[in-house]
């Protein structure tokens, strides 16, 4: 009896000693804090709040935008609250103006880059916020596109969905969240692919032939017409330094097909009759077989897009499904070499190949 009360003893001795070693040991692990995901690494709906004198802010419709001094706030994944000063003001053409859209979109600018190492705005500068013109559901289809050429090609910008709170600091009752896109900054996405932005205009023909292609076919896939290289409207140029030969880089693309914005109109000039006509805006190439290559990648990638639209639970069900009727119509072009010569030759029509939109000589 002895020696079985002296054999628990000692076992109780060895627990207390051992156990505290075993759960210090295991401690680094389970407390090790975890790396938060810089802005556009995460697919997470983040949520931001604008507070300040935001009535006057998203009145600032004409003339020089003025910006104000207004605050963004977010939560950490440790539900931590960081609140950052930043000025704001309106951006952009079609969309700024009061007839067009509810939101104009606008450009955020951090100062001290973000406000702490720590913070997922921590390297950024100038941010667009692209919001609502209307219904959501646009933007959110708009939001997809820039997912679709992230598939196509890392130089593409990087897009994240956002929820907008907007606060006003002289207004008691304040609208509803809605969601808004955040735009990765032009020259952050140069440096993610080792590059810098080019400046000057050039003709289409001037930039990298392959990329400029694939750039071309997948507007023609998102039924996009309004982009210009020589006018810099919507495209900007990507080289590895000043001397190289520079890669497109398209944005903005709300007046899409894919989308079906009501307030989108193809240009007059192009005689089409909705933007959801599909209408090749490249340039002439005699040798088509140079466009056999970029066919076969889009058929590679045709599973992992279609994947974006089933797989997104923002969309109603109606809206998933014309989307997908929408690219079948464009996979089935492609995969007949009758049609897809007819339509990627459009622009060696010297009559209406060539069309020039009024307008954007003067942006």
């Amino acid at each position: 009896m002895k020696a079985k009360s002296a054999y628990c003893l000692w076992l109780a001795i060895g627990c207390l000693l051992f156990f505290p070693f075993g759960r210090l040991a295991a401690q680094p692990a389970s407390i090790a804090p975890s790396v938060e995901k810089t802005l556009f690494e995460s697919e997470e709906v983040l949520t931001l709040k604008l507070r300040g004198d935001i009535r006057d802010l998203l009145n600032s419709r004409s003339g020089k935008p003025k910006s104000f001094s207004i605050s963004l706030s977010y939560f950490k994944e440790d539900s931590t609250e960081v609140v950052l000063p930043i000025k704001a003001r309106t951006r952009g053409n079609f969309r700024r103006k009061r007839e067009n859209c509810l939101y104009p979109p606008l450009l955020l600018e951090f100062s001290n880059k973000g406000g702490g190492a720590s913070g997922i705005f921590s390297e950024q500068h100038k941010l667009k916020l692209v919001m609502p013109c209307g219904d959501e559901e646009y933007l959110i289809r708009e939001w997809l596109v820039y997912k679709i050429y992230n598939l196509v090609t890392p130089k593409s910008f990087r897009a994240r969905l956002v929820k907008v709170r907007l606060e006003d600091d002289r207004k008691k009752k304040q609208v509803s969240p809605f969601y808004g896109i955040l735009l990765e900054e032009e020259k952050q996405m140069a440096s993610r692919n080792k590059g810098i932005i080019v400046e000057r205009k050039l003709s289409p023909q001037q930039t990298q032939p392959d990329p400029f292609l694939t750039m071309a076919v997948f507007e023609y896939l998102i039924g996009n017409t309004d982009w210009s290289v020589q006018y810099m409207h919507n495209i900007k140029l990507l080289a590895s330094d000043s001397n190289a030969i520079p890669f497109t880089v398209p944005y903005d693309f709300d007046h899409a097909g894919i989308v079906d914005a009501p307030y989108a109109h193809p240009a007059e000039e192009l005689e089409m009759s909705s933007v959801q006509e599909r209408r090749y805006r490249g340039y002439c190439v005699a040798d088509l077989q140079e466009f056999e290559k970029v066919i076969e990648q889009f058929n590679r990638l045709k599973k992992d897009i279609y994947q974006l639209y089933t797989g997104c639970d923002l969309l109603d069900e109606r809206s998933v499904k014309s989307t997908l009727a929408y690219l079948d119509e464009f996979y089935k072009t492609i995969n007949n070499s009758k049609t897809w010569q007819t339509e990627f030759t459009y622009p060696c029509n010297g009559k209406t190949g060539n069309v020039v939109i009024k307008g954007l000589k003067g942006e």
